[in-house]
């Protein structure tokens, strides 16, 4: 018994002590970590902004089989949100601020922790620097779970070591895996459809895009409009050497419909026309390879470029359908008219050596007889005349081809 109170009273003792040496802990906890990415600063702010693809980076969502993720209605940028649970506990994200390809600031509260953490990217050699900060402050059960994993600086900063590790992974991975095939002469139907037209910098074209898209999608839901097809946008400029493009984002719908003048979203009526069509399978930075190769196509068949538009495309699948990029789906067509023939004319002169010569047989005139009588004898000899023999000259004609 007395060997019981003795156990009993250590094992107490132990736990005063640990408390002590917890509550003795420092509060405050400052973690940072800094990982270079291979992949153009865009791609990457884009892909981190876009809380759906957290679960495919994140080594709390990659690492936990049984972890289940709620994402807000909004999944991009400012008021975005998601939280979690798994066997590794519970938390939330909260996006309250974005500068666009610069920073991200979140709130964060992981097991009952808050604390503020900011995502910074920077150019720099060999891709993008993203540095992941957390900063806030530890309640006591969780000091309790830092300690055994080596300190908050050790926990945290490894979940944000590995994530990192990943995202340069699945990064580099998606973004560098495509196909593009030249399917060929295609013929785009005629279609309704409803659009916003606007000129935007090349570089802003996809972020614009989601913006309109979503913007006629509501408008569609809000007027009972039914759509037909896949969203498309129509190139009708592209001024590469100074960066702008004229664009019309586009949704097809069934029907014709009559819109107010002052709406910025218009009613159009796609009419038929030939284009040699090429499919992206991959991410949309790609779009100009899948470009090339549909322009060298048209200039091996002699094809003629048609200038009613510079180009379609249409996405079949993308980052709402799809999360991996490399599975995403596009269609580009390129308008052209079949080139004419021309049937070749040329004058070209006879080769007179070749010319089988004809031998030329000519007839003398019949001589008139004349006789004059004499009166002593009667010269019944005609007088001989000379005769020259002129031949025809030979006439060249020309021949047609």
């Amino acid at each position: 018994m007395r060997i019981l109170k003795y156990l009993f009273f250590l094992l107490l003792l132990s736990l005063v002590t640990l408390i002590i040496f917890v509550a003795t802990q420092k509060g405050e906890f400052t973690v940072e970590k800094s990982k270079i990415i291979n992949a153009p600063r865009p791609d990457v702010f884009n892909y981190i902004n876009d809380s759906k693809n957290w679960e495919e980076w994140c080594s709390l969502g990659l690492e936990d089989p049984e972890i289940s993720v709620t994402h807000s209605e909004n999944t991009i940028g400012k008021g975005s949100s998601y939280s979690w649970n798994g066997k590794e506990g519970s938390g939330e994200v909260q996006t309250i601020n974005v500068k666009e390809n610069d920073s991200i600031i979140q709130k964060m509260n992981y097991n009952g922790n808050n604390s503020d953490v900011s995502l910074s990217f920077k150019d720099t050699l060999g891709g993008t620097k993203v540095s992941w900060k957390a900063t806030g402050q530890m309640s006591f059960g969780y000091k309790i779970m830092t300690i055994y994993h080596g300190g908050a600086t050790n926990y945290i900063g490894s979940m944000f070591e590995k994530s990192l590790v990943n995202l340069d992974k699945k990064l580099n991975y998606e973004r560098n895996t495509f196909n593009v095939k030249v399917n060929g002469l295609s013929t785009i139907p005629t279609n309704f459809y409803l659009a916003q037209t606007f000129t935007s910098e090349i570089s802003k074209v996809e972020k614009n895009s989601e913006i309109v898209f979503r913007k006629i999608l509501a408008y569609c839901k809000k007027n009972n409009i039914a759509t037909n097809g896949k969203p498309f946008t129509v190139f009708h400029t592209y001024d590469s050497e100074n960066g702008l493009t004229k664009i019309s984002i586009c949704i097809p719908i069934k029907n014709q419909i009559l819109i107010t003048e002052r709406s910025d979203i218009k009613f159009g009526l796609f009419e038929s026309i030939q284009a040699v069509k090429t499919t992206l399978t991959g991410d949309f930075t790609h779009i100009e390879e899948a470009i090339a190769k549909t322009l060298e196509f048209i200039s091996a068949n002699q094809f003629v470029v048609d200038s009613t538009f510079s180009r379609l495309e249409v996405y079949r699948s993308g980052k709402t359908e799809i999360k991996n990029p490399s599975k995403w789906l596009t269609e580009i067509y390129i308008p052209v008219k079949p080139k004419a023939i021309k049937v070749a004319t040329a004058n070209i002169p006879l080769d007179t050596n070749n010319i089988k010569k004809e031998k030329i047989i000519t007839t003398p005139k019949k001589e008139k007889i004349t006789i004059t009588p004499k009166k002593d004898k009667v010269n019944l000899i005609p007088k001989k005349e000379k005769v020259i023999a002129t031949p025809k000259k030979d006439i060249e004609i020309p021949s047609e081809f």
